[in-house]
Order: structure tokens, then C-alpha cells, then sequence
């Protein structure tokens, strides 16, 4: 009998997050354990409780996840892998309501952020921010919630009988979001076929200074595919640059890294892994 491999996820069955997973890992058994908060998922994670965690870290629409590269730069894990999910937000209902009968919408903050041009067309209806997509959806339907809707991916509404009344809702359907597999080490396997790197640095404190560091994937043939700053705690004005980058030959990545540490401070390599599909960069409709 194969191994089951228990995956951490923030939020719920039936979330976001659920899909993702299931979607990396859909030829392996998996037992997904439910986090209330990415926090709680490196602490799983740490303390053994699981072997990975699948972890948002952008939108295509709503941008980065800054908390989450806060928590990657300070932990001792490795991102192993990434998946791209198509996010589909929903209006659902217990079923036999008309929209007109809601009053109030709760989701994740996030999920609210992407309809929001839909819920300014409905100024009747009250936002309330809750920490998990689907388990809006359960809520409603254990509670019996009549004249309060979630917003959802239409698994939800599936799994917990909702009616959706408004679909694809989000602002802009080409929405995808980007989420990190992430392990206490480095998988051999992921490294071997690696063509992608997830690298934190902070720069020299000068003129230039991350040109310089430009400079160095330019020359060595790298493509930049993000760049992301967040704060340094206790140190204003002071900030750690999180990067992803590509390469089509693995000794110019290599070659990348020794010229790297010689105009960055700080460097770690947050994982080597293998780039997940795209599915937006091929889309027509």
C-alpha cells in the first residue's frame, strides 16, 4: 500500500486551497489536515504533524501574499513545487432564495477583494470578512443561514447543497492564483528537474545596488519571472527583495548564484523546483 502523504492547507474542504492540492498531488493519496491560518501551517509542518503544505502566495488579480514571504524567509522550510489554480468565485445560497433575498455575503477577505465590482453593483448587500471561502459555504448550510450567501468555487456549493445564484463573479475571469508545495527539505526529485528558484536577498546598502543584482541574471541568461520587496523588521527603510527566476540551463543558474552572493546580502535559496503549467499564458478566451 503506498504512503499517504498528509498535506496542510489554510481553510476548509472544499476550499481553494482543497483544489490546489488535490491538483499537485492528484497521483498520490493524500490526507488533507485544515489550517485556520498559514501560521498554523508552517507549525504543522515543523513540528511533524504533516509532510507538506500547499501555501497561496499570489493572485493574478489581488498581487502578492506578503505575510506568506515573511513566513518562508524566517522558517526553515523549502518550497518543492507550485500549481496554478483557475479561480472561479460563485454566489451560493441555501437553495429556493432569489438574490434579492440576501442581506449579507461572507468569504475570505481575498475572495471579497476579487468580486468587489459585483458587490458595489449590490450595496445591499453587507460584506462580512471570514477567514475560509468554503467554510462560508458550510456555515450557511449547518447554521441554516437564510439571506446570507458565500462566495465560493462551485465545489462548495456542490459539497454542501447550495444553490449559486451569481457565477464567475470575480472582476476579471482570467484569475489564477499561485500556490507554493512546500517541505522541511529539499526533495531530490524536485531539485533534479528544477528549471525555477524562489531566492531572498538583501542588497548592499549603496547606489546601484540592486541593478547590480539585475545585472547578474541578465548576464547569466536568466529569465526574471518576480520580483517582490517586503520590510525588514526593526530595520526602517531597510528591505529583503524575494525573487523568482527561470533558466534553461541549470550551470548558468549555478553560475548565477556564486555572482549573486558578491553584490547581496543575506542571500537563501527558498527551493528549487520545477515550473508549474501556466494555464492563463495560453488562454484565448
Amino acid at each position: 500500500m503506498s504512503k499517504i502523504t498528509k498535506i496542510a492547507i489554510q481553510g476548509g474542504k472544499a476550499s481553494f486551497h482543497d483544489m490546489a492540492a488535490r491538483q499537485y498531488f492528484a497521483d498520490a493519496q493524500v490526507d488533507i489536515c485544515e489550517c485556520r491560518t498559514f501560521r498554523e501551517q508552517i507549525q504543522q509542518l515543523l513540528a511533524g504533524d504533516v509532510d507538506r503544505v500547499v501555501m497561496a502566495i499570489e493572485n493574478t488579480l489581488a498581487g502578492s501574499i506578503l505575510p506568506n514571504y515573511a513566513l518562508l524567509q524566517s522558517s526553515p522550510t523549502h518550497i518543492i513545487g507550485e500549481v496554478y489554480l483557475r479561480i472561479e468565485q460563485n454566489l451560493m445560497a441555501l437553495p429556493g432564495q432569489k438574490l434579492t433575498d440576501i442581506r449579507n455575503v461572507k468569504s475570505h477577505p481575498m475572495a471579497l477583494h476579487q468580486c468587489s465590482e459585483f458587490l458595489e453593483s449590490h450595496p445591499e448587500i453587507v460584506s462580512n470578512e471570514s477567514h475560509d471561502t468554503a467554510d462560508s459555504a458550510r456555515e450557511i448550510k449547518e447554521q441554516n443561514q437564510k439571506g446570507v450567501a458565500a462566495i465560493a468555487g462551485s465545489l462548495a456549493a456542490e459539497i454542501y447543497d447550495l444553490e449559486i445564484l451569481a457565477k464567475s463573479i470575480e472582476n476579471i475571469h482570467q484569475n489564477y492564483t499561485r500556490f507554493l508545495v512546500v517541505a522541511t527539505r529539499p526533495e531530490q526529485d524536485a531539485t533534479a528537474s528544477a528549471n525555477k528558484a524562489s531566492l531572498c536577498f538583501h542588497t548592499m546598502h549603496k547606489v546601484g545596488a540592486l541593478a547590480q543584482v539585475m545585472n547578474v541574471f541578465r548576464d547569466n541568461g536568466l529569465n526574471l519571472a518576480l520580483i517582490q520587496s517586503t520590510p525588514i523588521p526593526g530595520q526602517p527603510d531597510e528591505y529583503a527583495f524575494h525573487v523568482d527566476i527561470e533558466w534553461l540551463e541549470r550551470p548558468d543558474y549555478d553560475e548565477a548564484l556564486h555572482d549573486l552572493k558578491k553584490v547581496t546580502r543575506e542571500l537563501k535559496v527558498l527551493g528549487e523546483y520545477k515550473s508549474g503549467n501556466k494555464p492563463y499564458a495560453h488562454s484565448t478566451s
